[in-house]
């Protein structure tokens, strides 16, 4: 059978004027596996680093004195943090002092030891220190995979515009009011404000607030002390906590209830929030960022947003387009979702072909990107190979939850009266009834709970109890 390669051994590099330190730790440090390499002072070092990076090597951590001819250690130490991808450093020293150790840290080495070296205490802050580099490059790589599921795809015209707005409103310190139709990525947006933000290192948390009940909302977006209500068997720590230090995104505002909209407005102009049943005030650091399908200009009018919470919201107001009004980035977004839906399930990505491009262009898309990002889902799964025409008029014309006008959604496949027990006919029949209901209004949820008189919150239970979302 053929060998699995040999894994990389850990590169150091050592650097000291004191030829006998250099050997001793190179004896320890290749006894514990380690590749290692030397240099006699700061300028031999960089030499060495210099040549290295021809070939495309470099160590993956620098241990290195303070006190060299030529080029001392702090010298190289701020050489080798110029780079944003450099090893960690820790330096060593012999006439270590306090004023010497916090220097080198705050230009960027992760310890500082004192010698004569123990051995032990050299093997222990070199592993940390190698693994919290390593932690460090998973979180970048995390983040990188983050901002790619978060890329606004488009380079049309309106959408041009959008990402100018985006650059310009990013780096200001204010509340933003994302307006849109349903399914335009109102969300993408403001992960895209976010990531491109001061605060991007911080939290980005989302409420949908029209799927949380009206009874449960302030304890939800400011949290809750144990026994402040039936229920509050400990104490809960609410969005607006959560989101300290980041951006708190709150969707649907429209649907926010007039009581629990006074409290977001105090807490936006104080920065701080109580929890239910507290007494204690919690400062809160956060940027909010709020979006709606709805005029709230009409709902203000109408005494169904507070005024003053509006216009605290709608200090930069950012329009996303519907996918109508951006037909040319149909090919992007087709191939960004097939690029998605092959990395997710580790293949290469199927092309699609022109005329299966020409026909989603055509299509009105009331869903916008969602039900764009849908119908490739479906197609992805039911094409043979390469998406084409006729796979995609197979998804529209058996496909109920692509809803297109003019195209009748098919009948479900469960048909009640064959159910077993009254309990499922009973589910079958609930079902099929927000189904129905639910294509009758193009998947439009507010629109749908407003015509069966219920609230927004409890359709989305049932929506989510049977699997229709």
């Amino acid at each position: 059978m053929p060998q699995a390669p040999a894994k990389p051994r850990i590169t150091i590099l050592v650097v000291d004027d004191d030829a006998d330190i250099c050997v001793a730790l190179e004896m320890i440090l290749r006894y514990e596996g380690f590749e290692v390499w030397t240099a006699n002072n700061g300028k031999n070092a960089l030499a060495r680093l210099a040549k290295e990076a021809e070939s495309g090597t470099r160590p993956d951590l620098i241990l290195t004195d303070v006190k060299m001819p030529d080029m001392d250690g702090l010298t190289l130490l701020d050489h080798v943090t110029e780079d944003p991808h450099a090893p960690p450093v820790i330096m060593i020293s012999g006439h270590g002092d306090i004023t010497t150790a916090v220097d080198a840290v705050r230009r960027g080495a992760v310890d500082f030891l004192e010698k004569p070296l123990d051995q032990n205490r050299v093997l222990v802050s070199l592993r940390n220190a190698l693994r919290q580099d390593r932690l460090a490059q998973e979180n970048t790589g995390l983040r990188r995979q983050l901002s790619d599921r978060w890329e606004l795809v488009g380079e049309s015209e309106v959408m041009g515009k959008l990402k100018e707005e985006l650059e310009r409103v990013a780096a200001a310190e204010v509340p933003v009011l994302i307006t849109g139709e349903n399914g335009t990525g109102k969300e993408v947006v403001a992960r895209n404000l976010h990531l491109m933000a001061p605060r991007s290192a911080g939290p980005f948390v989302a409420v949908n607030c029209a799927a949380i009940p009206s009874e449960l909302i302030e304890s939800e977006l400011f949290g809750h002390e144990k026994g402040s209500f039936t229920g509050a068997h400990e104490r809960r720590i609410g969005h607006f906590e959560a989101a300290d230090g980041g951006t708190l995104f709150l969707d649907e505002i429209g649907d926010m209830p007039l009581a629990a909209q006074a409290k977001v407005l105090r807490a936006l102009e104080t920065r701080e929030i109580t929890r239910v049943g507290g007494t204690i005030s919690i400062d809160v650091d956060i940027r909010v960022v709020a979006a709606t399908n709805a005029d709230l200009a009409a709902a203000v009018e109408a005494k169904a947003f507070r005024m003053d919470l509006f216009y605290r919201l709608n200090v930069v107001p950012l329009r996303v387009p519907p996918l109508r009004e951006r037909p040319a980035d149909i090919p992007l977004l087709t191939r960004h979702f097939l690029s998605e839906i092959a990395q997710r399930n580790g293949r290469r990505p199927r092309n699609v072909e022109p005329g299966a491009l020409e026909l989603l262009q055509g299509l009105p898309f009331q869903g916008n990107v969602r039900q764009l990002r849908n119908l490739i889902e479906a197609a992805h799964v039911f094409a043979e190979g390469d998406i084409g025409r006729a796979d995609i008029e197979r998804i529209l014309e058996n496909g109920p939850a692509m809803s297109i006008p003019g195209r009748a959604p098919s009948a479900p496949t469960e048909d009640p009266y064959q159910a077993p027990s009254f309990e499922e006919f009973k589910n079958q029949s609930e079902a099929l009834f927000f189904r129905m209901r639910l294509a009758a209004n193009d998947g439009n949820v507010k629109r749908t709970a407003e015509e069966l008189g219920m609230q927004r919150s409890h359709l989305y239970k049932k929506l989510d109890r049977y699997d229709l979302k």
